[in-house]
C-alpha cells in the first residue's frame, strides 16, 4: 500500500524532473519505467527516471541534491546509462539515470533498451517524439530470436 503522501512525492520529484528538462534543448526526453511506471509501486519502491541527453554534464550529482533534495546513496555506469541514486529525507529514493539519444534508437532497439521499456514506462517529456517511437517499436513483437 502506498500513501497519498507518498504518491504526492513521486509526482512532484517526476514534475521537478520534468520542468528541469524542459528548459534544456539538449535534453529529449523524460520516461518514468519500472514499478511506478506500471502502477505496481510499494512503499520501499525507487522511483526510475530516465533521461535522453548527450550531454554527461547534466550527470553531476550535486546539481540534482540542490533541486530534489536527499544525498547521493549511489554513482554507476550501467552500459550505457549514467546513474545518479538519491535518497530523500523521506527515504524515498530516486534513481535517475542518464542515456544518450542512440539509447533509443528503434532500428533495432537495443535488447536491454527493450527490457526496460517493456517493464513499465510512461513517457513524460519527449519533443521530438524518439519516446513515442520507442514505446511502438517495443510493443512491436522483437525479431531478435
Amino acid at each position: 500500500m502506498v500513501t497519498a503522501e507518498r504518491s504526492e512525492e513521486v509526482r512532484s520529484v517526476i514534475d521537478l524532473v520534468a520542468s528541469w528538462a524542459t528548459g534544456r534543448e539538449d535534453v529529449d526526453g523524460v520516461l518514468v519505467v519500472g514499478s511506478w511506471a506500471r502502477g505496481a509501486a510499494r512503499m520501499d519502491s525507487d522511483v526510475d527516471i530516465v533521461l535522453l541527453t548527450d550531454n554527461p554534464g547534466h550527470a553531476e550529482p550535486s546539481g540534482w541534491t540542490d533541486l530534489l533534495g536527499g544525498d547521493v546513496i549511489r554513482l554507476a555506469q550501467w552500459g550505457a546509462l549514467r546513474e545518479v541514486r538519491l535518497r530523500r529525507p523521506s527515504g524515498l529514493e530516486v534513481e535517475l539515470g542518464f542515456v544518450p539519444l542512440s539509447w533509443a534508437d528503434t532500428d533495432p532497439v537495443e535488447p536491454g533498451t527493450r527490457r526496460v521499456v517493456s517493464d513499465g514506462h510512461c513517457v513524460v517529456r519527449d519533443p521530438a517524439g524518439r519516446l513515442v517511437a520507442l514505446s511502438a517499436a517495443c510493443r512491436a513483437p522483437s525479431s531478435a530470436g
